[in-house]
C-alpha cells in the first residue's frame, strides 16, 4: 500500500487484524532468522572446533538457506522485511504508513530477542549470556555500511525489475556472500545486531560494539535510499512488493 498522496486514493483505516497478522509474521520470521544465525554458529563451533573459516562457512550457508525459506514462508503476510532498515526504507518510499512501521520494528526487535533466547536454550546454554565478542574498528564499520547498502539495493532493485518472486533467493544469496566479502560478516540489521548481544557464542557481539554497528547500518541504508530513488524514480509504484508481495488493504476512490 502507499500513502494517500502517492496513489491519490482515500485509504481505509488500518485494519487492526491485518496489522496484527503482519506484526506476528515479522515476529516469527525474525525469531526464526536469529535461531538460524545463533544456532548454526553454536553448531559450527561444536562440529568444527578451531577452524574459523569452516565455522563461518557453515554459519553463512545455514543462515542464507534459512533466510530464503523464511521469506517464502511469511512473505505473503508481511512482505518478510525482518529488518528495521528495510521497513524504514519501505516507509520512505510509500510502502508502509507510520503506524505500520512502528508495529513492524517492535515485532522485529522482539522476535530477534526471542530467537536468540530460544537458540541458546535449544543448545543447553543459559537463556541469556552477554557476548564478549568485541567487533570494533573503522574497517568493520565501513563493512556494515557496505553490507546494508548492498542489501537494500538488492531488495529494491529486484522488486523494481518486476521479479519479486526472485527476491527471497537474491536476498539469501547476498547475505551468504556478504558473510565473506565484508569484514564484519554482514550484520546489516539493527534488530539482529542488538539481539546478538545476548549470546556469548560464535555469532555474538559485545554490547559496546552495537551502537557503532547500528550507526553504520543507518548510514548505509540512507545512502542506498538515495541511490534507489535516483535509479528508480517510479519505485512508489511497486513499494508494496517489498520484500515480496503481501496482504493489501483496499483503498476507496
Amino acid at each position: 500500500m502507499h500513502y494517500d498522496d502517492v496513489r491519490g486514493l482515500s485509504l481505509t483505516a488500518i485494519d487492526p487484524m491485518l496489522l496484527m497478522r503482519r506484526a506476528l509474521a515479522e515476529f516469527i520470521g525474525t525469531a526464526l532468522l536469529l535461531i538460524a544465525v545463533i544456532g548454526s554458529g553454536i553448531a559450527a563451533q561444536s562440529l568444527s572446533p578451531g577452524d574459523t573459516g569452516l565455522e563461518l562457512l557453515e554459519n553463512a550457508i545455514a543462515t542464507g538457506a534459512a533466510l530464503v525459506a523464511i521469506i517464502l514462508a511469511v512473505g505473503s503476510v508481511s512482505g518478510a522485511h525482518l529488518n528495521p532498515v528495510v521497513s524504514a526504507a519501505d516507509a520512505l518510499f510509500g510502502g508502509l504508513r507510520p503506524r505500520e512501521l512502528v508495529a513492524y520494528v517492535i515485532a522485529q526487535v522482539a522476535g530477534a530477542l526471542a530467537g536468540v533466547i530460544i537458540a541458546n536454550v535449544m543448545f543447553s546454554l543459559p537463556a541469556v549470556s552477554m557476548s564478549n565478542h568485541v567487533r570494533s574498528g573503522p574497517g568493520l564499520w565501513l563493512a556494515e555500511v557496505v553490507a546494508t547498502f548492498g542489501l537494500l539495493l538488492v531488495i529494491f532493485g529486484v522488486v523494481r525489475s518486476g521479479r519479486p518472486s526472485a527476491a527471497p533467493f537474491a536476498v539469501g544469496a547476498y547475505i551468504t556472500g556478504a558473510y565473506f566479502f565484508t569484514s564484519s560478516t554482514s550484520f546489516a540489521n539493527p534488530a539482529v545486531t542488538l539481539a546478538r548481544t545476548l549470546s556469548d557464542t560464535f555469532a555474538g557481539i559485545a554490547p559496546a560494539s552495537v551502537l557503532p554497528f547500528i550507526a553504520a547500518q543507518v548510514i548505509g541504508a540512507a545512502g542506498a535510499c538515495a541511490v534507489v530513488r535516483f535509479l528508480w524514480p517510479q519505485l512508489a509504484d511497486t513499494a508494496e512488493e517489498v520484500v515480496v508481495p503481501h496482504e493489501q488493504e483496499v483503498g476507496v476512490g
